[in-house]
């Protein structure tokens, strides 16, 4: 912006697109402002200003702005009290007179936007709440001019083929300020219709309904559930050890989805970090995995027949969900861009806490799995119509240099014996009858396998006190059970 720019802008003095201010650090008044020129209650789409270091009268106010206000109004957008998000862009503008922080507001097409469950509208120069009447304007120019498919009627659904009940006592209370909500007077279906789960003039509910709290999304949307497979091997090819379906709505849906992926996915084993020490890690972080599978539902193309796939393999993850990049998303930005196909669902989730919204999700898996010891995820965004991410297991063979040492100085015969254990506790005949090259003497035997391995720390006598007890067996130590792992995983490599 141009210092001609800014006097003609601060010449027009405060209307229904500008407002002044000297405070730096007034957030609610910021945010409020930038709420309401979103909203665009007159429907000009002229872009509003809100100019912080200029004074009611105009006069510029010798403010300096540095890098820590900048960044603090910048953040306003994706901090998540202003929902939708808005399209907002701020600049240091420098003169004579002092600096101005102008943030330019572009309204908002997805109409009414809220800061903390309010819906705030410009009425001339003044900011105010706006009406049930306003409100209904601002939903219907929504409707009339954001046709993506979340938002648009599904003509064939009624109102009890959505959970009110549910909407009414656990939603509405989340997503709409308490004092709003006390003293909004009008029909359940103009609530619903504001937060765009309601086709006022089809007088039916909208796909978002029935995405986030319908009864049988399926019969509107076939695709609409999760597809979960666990394959034997490393290829879709191998034999189907299990497999479930994930349905209904989301609200219903994604706890079930949470705790099968905490309970029945991540794993934990020991894992050597020294000769005489180990720790238990997991498989994959549970929230890495619990980050792209609400990536997955919320972007997913709820028009398409394909499930999102969750497809677990021995030693990798893949999620794969129909609808590839969206909007200003594309592979050569990706995934530093982000955009909404479901706006609406994507606001649903991020009231309920399943999503944040700050475009930061895949930059939090990345490093949730390097924390973890896992390689980094893998996306393919190079599909036209699906969108997927591999995740590898962490690696069993990372370990620590003590450890790598003592696996290299193992013999031969104390590596057979461990991979010989496959009851919890064995004899020494029960052990030289499976362990591969096994001298005929039993005294041979006890020197070469296992007293080598004791000594290592890998197996102890079940009779410790007794050397020469008539039932000493013989087990694996916490770490030998480590080591067992370790030597199975460089065989099959």
């Amino acid at each position: 912006m141009t210092l001609e720019e800014l006097y003609e802008i601060i010449a027009i003095n405060e209307n229904y697109r500008i407002e002044l201010t000297t405070s730096t650090g007034d957030m609610d008044k910021f945010q409020e402002a930038i709420c309401a020129f979103a909203n665009d209650m007159p429907g000009t789409r002229k872009k509003g200003y809100l100019l912080i270091g200029v004074r009611n009268n105009g006069e510029i106010d010798g403010l300096k702005v540095d890098d820590t206000l900048m960044k603090k109004i910048s953040g306003i957008r994706s901090d998540g009290n202003i929902l939708p998000l808005p399209v907002m862009s701020t600049e240091k503008v420098e003169t004579d007179m002092g600096d101005v922080l102008v943030v330019e507001v572009t309204p908002s097409f997805d109409t009414p936007v809220r800061y903390r469950g309010r819906t705030f509208i410009r009425i001339g120069p003044r900011r105010d709440i706006a009406s049930a009447d306003e409100e209904r304007i601002l939903a219907e120019r929504c409707a009339a001019s954001l046709p993506t498919f979340d938002t648009c009627p599904c003509r064939e659904a009624k109102l009890e083929d959505i959970d009110v009940k549910t909407i009414v006592s656990e939603y509405l209370p989340k997503a709409i300020n308490a004092d709003v909500l006390v003293s909004d007077k009008r029909s359940l279906e103009e609530q619903l219709a504001s937060l765009h789960l309601f086709n006022l003039h089809w007088n039916c509910p909208t796909y978002a309904a029935l995405i986030m709290f319908g009864n049988n999304p399926r019969y509107f949307m076939p695709g609409a559930y999760i597809q979960f497979v666990r394959f034997k091997g490393s290829t879709n090819g191998g034999e189907i050890l299990n497999e479930r379906r994930f349905d209904g709505c989301l609200y219903k849906m994604l706890p079930e989805l949470e705790n099968f992926i905490r309970d029945a996915i991540v794993t934990k084993r020991p894992v050597p970090v020294s000769i005489f020490r180990e720790k238990d890690v997991l498989n994959y972080p549970f929230k890495a995995l619990r980050e792209l599978m609400m990536n997955a539902v919320m972007h997913r193309d709820y028009q398409s027949n394909m499930p999102t796939r969750l497809y677990q393999y021995d030693n990798h993850i893949e999620v794969m969900n129909p609808g590839g990049l969206y909007g200003q998303a594309r592979p050569e930005n990706f995934p530093y861009v982000n955009d909404y196909r479901n706006g609406v669902v994507a606001e649903m989730m991020k009231t309920l806490n399943y999503v944040n919204m700050f475009n930061h999700g895949i930059n939090e898996v990345q490093t949730l799995l390097r924390e973890n010891e896992n390689p980094e995820a893998v996306f393919n965004v190079s599909y036209l119509t699906a969108f997927s991410v591999v995740v590898k297991e962490d690696d069993e063979t990372n370990c620590s240099p003590a450890v790598h040492r003592l696996l290299e100085d193992l013999s031969i015969q104390v590596k057979s014996l461990i991979q010989s254990f496959k009851e919890k506790e064995m004899s020494v005949p029960e052990l030289k009858m499976v362990t591969n090259c096994s001298p005929q003497s039993k005294q041979l035997f006890i020197k070469q396998f296992i007293v080598p391995a004791i000594a290592a720390g890998l197996i102890e006598r079940t009779h410790p006190e007794n050397l020469h007890h008539p039932r000493q067996k013989y087990y694996l130590t916490k770490f030998g059970q480590a080591v067992q792992g370790l030597l199975g995983r460089q065989n099959n490599k």
